[in-house]
């Protein structure tokens, strides 16, 4: 299996990606673009809930601690918290379960206050993150999204998307993979190589208190979704994984893949594609490639 092959997989999807996977214990790598940058959508959730969990093993905020979730102030999204109609009170370290097993956004937000973006930042950097940056909350980067469509917000977005013509539509979906939030670099951003590192040191119990690690582990071990990394694999092998998406553009996956004999791979796939590409077809190639991916290194080290 080359890497032309895996780009190969990716095309015939409807999409370009980018793609590295190593092995937690051993030397090698199986990579696409690793060091390309991208945009990682809620994939960048992994380093919110290592920094809340690290301030929970530090006794620096109160895991138990109930916040209200107003309904005016939700950030929008598609799962979750979001689509409820009355306030919700949660503790802290259930906003993390709901934040890495749905992507639930109200709750990665409400972490991210209370962390600060600048906190964010200082854990890629304390973890040798050198392209990862987190520029702002997910409320504040959907309504960049409709701001650089010439609306006031993502509110307005949505409400103008209902009631547009289809000549207006496809003038959105032709600007849309240029606004910032879509633009690596200028929006949040990182890599798949930064994203495989995190891994690894999440594994290793290297990224921070052994208590933050060992909870970010388990609970991106109960992520819902299936339908990416984990479908190119088979039971009994365990797939621990943080899906991403964004404005139909973005589809993305990290996790660890564990088999039965005790190898274990960290991967990080990246996809782009234009608006209205097929979903399923990506999702799949996402498992397809990383399938790949392992099957070269495992061979490498047979």
């Amino acid at each position: 299996m080359t890497v032309d092959t895996v780009g190969e997989i990716f095309e015939r999807a409807g999409c370009t990606g980018t793609l590295l996977v190593q092995p937690l214990d051993g030397e090698g790598e199986f990579g696409l673009g690793a060091d390309q940058l991208v945009v990682p959508a809620s994939v960048v959730k992994v380093l919110v809930a290592l920094a809340a969990e690290t301030w929970f093993a530090e006794g620096r905020l109160d895991p138990r601690e109930r916040v209200v979730l107003g309904a005016a102030q939700r950030t929008p999204g598609t799962v979750g918290v979001s689509l409820f109609e009355d306030e919700v009170a949660l503790s802290l370290r259930d906003m993390v379960v709901l934040m890495l097993t749905i992507s639930d956004n109200p709750c990665t937000d409400a972490l991210m206050n209370r962390l600060g973006v600048d906190t964010l930042n200082a854990t890629a950097v304390r973890l040798g993150l050198r392209n990862t940056v987190v520029r702002s909350d997910l409320r504040t980067m959907l309504d960049s999204i409709g701001q650089d469509l010439g609306l006031a917000g993502w509110a307005d977005l949505v409400d103008w998307s209902a009631r547009a013509s289809a000549a207006e539509s496809a003038d959105a979906d032709e600007k849309l993979p240029g606004v910032r939030a879509l633009t690596p670099g200028a929006g949040t951003s990182t890599t798949a190589r930064d994203m495989v590192r995190l891994l690894r040191l999440l594994w290793s119990g290297q990224a921070g208190p052994a208590a933050a690690c060992a909870r970010v582990r388990a609970v991106m071990g109960r992520q819902l979704t299936r339908h990416r990394i984990a479908s190119g694999f088979r039971t009994p092998v365990r797939v621990a994984a943080k899906s991403g998406g964004l404005a139909g553009i973005v589809r993305n996956e990290v996790g660890v893949v564990s088999y039965p004999d005790g190898r274990q791979y960290a991967a990080a796939v990246f996809t782009r594609s234009r608006p209205g590409a097929d979903d399923a077809a990506i999702n799949a190639a996402i498992g397809a490639a990383t399938a790949h991916a392992v099957a070269s290194l495992h061979r490498k080290t047979a």
